[in-house]
């Protein structure tokens, strides 16, 4: 594959590539989709009480790789109080700042933007509870899905003066203000955790799973999560068939151009051929009959010199047999550079 035929192809081998890269992005995904989807199908839902046991007594090592449970959250010691309302406790609290700004994109146009310039959790230990039975909830904080109340939302808005204007124009960005959002798990919560449940020698415990499945802490039931995941997977598809279409297209465009090209060649290559051919019955229509032997070519000794080997200057080979000779001269070995035709009279 030369370089013309690059130069030709590059539009498409760039979107080829970097359709490819979407294309294993959601191959990846979709896959790890049906994976939990299954997991969560055959995840067994399980109530809070003296069933549990049993239940778990089912599984080697006391642990279910993956089950649904949902229950009271009830704190193991105090509880987090919220920042900004002081009746609200809870388990789990994130504090967000995020600034928002108006930018000049590359178009030239004002747009609205938001980046989160600082992000704080804290949780303290905490259980699922139904009564007098409970599980220890281990690491939350690692949840894929952890669904969390609102507490607090506050936008400040900025006063920019003359100068933050001046600023503004020329570095393209103009401050609008921030945002400070505070999110917590509220003790007493109803939730459904879905992970490893075992039973430990400190009691039950469920904790997100060994084998690479999501821990999840949200106040949706498992058909909805089921649904949930059903469509993610549904859209990846989608995608899927939309990004290998254009992979298919971007592919076959660089294969006829391929094809093209080769049958291009092919038919230059008959043409020269047929060329050549002509040329060589001119030459021996052309040719003297009755020449001496010191007239005939050294190689075969029937049709006269023709050529001069450059740089040695020696006439000793048809234009025939000049064709095949590529390397030295017959007569004095020397290294053929050039070659040029000759007249002998």
């Amino acid at each position: 594959m030369d370089m013309d035929f690059l130069s030709e192809v590059i539009g498409e081998a760039v979107i080829l590539s970097i359709d490819s890269l979407i294309l294993g992005f959601c191959v990846k995904q979709l896959s790890k989709c049906k994976h939990i989807l299954n997991a969560l199908q055959t995840a067994p839902v399980l109530d809070i009480d003296n069933s549990l046991n049993k239940e778990i007594n089912k599984y080697p090592n006391y642990v279910i790789p993956y089950v649904v449970v949902r229950g009271l959250v009830k704190p193991l010691g105090n509880p987090i109080t919220s920042n900004y309302n002081q009746s609200v406790t809870g388990v789990i609290q994130r504090l967000i700042i995020k600034e928002h700004v108006i930018a000049r994109t590359s178009a030239g146009f004002w747009s609205d933007q938001t980046r989160t310039i600082h992000e704080f959790c804290n949780s303290t230990p905490f259980v699922l509870t139904n009564g007098k039975y409970s599980i220890e909830v281990v690491d939350a904080l690692a949840a894929e899905l952890l669904d969390l109340d609102v507490i607090s939302d506050k936008f400040e808005p900025m006063s920019p003066g003359v100068i933050d204007h001046v600023w503004g124009f020329f570095s393209g960005v103009r401050q609008r203000g921030l945002q400070t959002m505070e999110e917590m798990l509220r003790d007493g919560s109803y939730i459904t955790v879905v992970g490893e449940l075992s039973r430990t020698s400190s009691g039950l415990k469920i904790q997100p799973p060994k084998d690479g499945l999501p821990l999840y802490l949200t106040t949706s039931t498992k058909s909805s999560l089921l649904n949930r995941l059903a469509s993610s997977r549904d859209f990846l598809r989608v995608l899927l068939v939309l990004f290998g279409s254009v992979a298919a297209v971007a592919s076959g465009r660089i294969a006829y151009k391929y094809i093209k090209r080769r049958w291009r060649r092919q038919a230059d290559e008959n043409l020269k051929k047929q060329l050549a051919a002509g040329r060589r019955e001119r030459r021996a229509q052309n040719r003297d009959k009755d020449l001496s032997e010191v007239q005939l070519c050294v190689v075969c000794s029937d049709n006269p010199k023709e050529i001069i080997l450059l740089p040695c200057g020696h006439v000793c080979l048809c234009e025939d047999c000049s064709e095949n000779i590529r390397d030295n001269c017959p007569i004095c070995r020397e290294r053929i550079h050039s070659r040029a035709p000759a007249f002998i009279t």
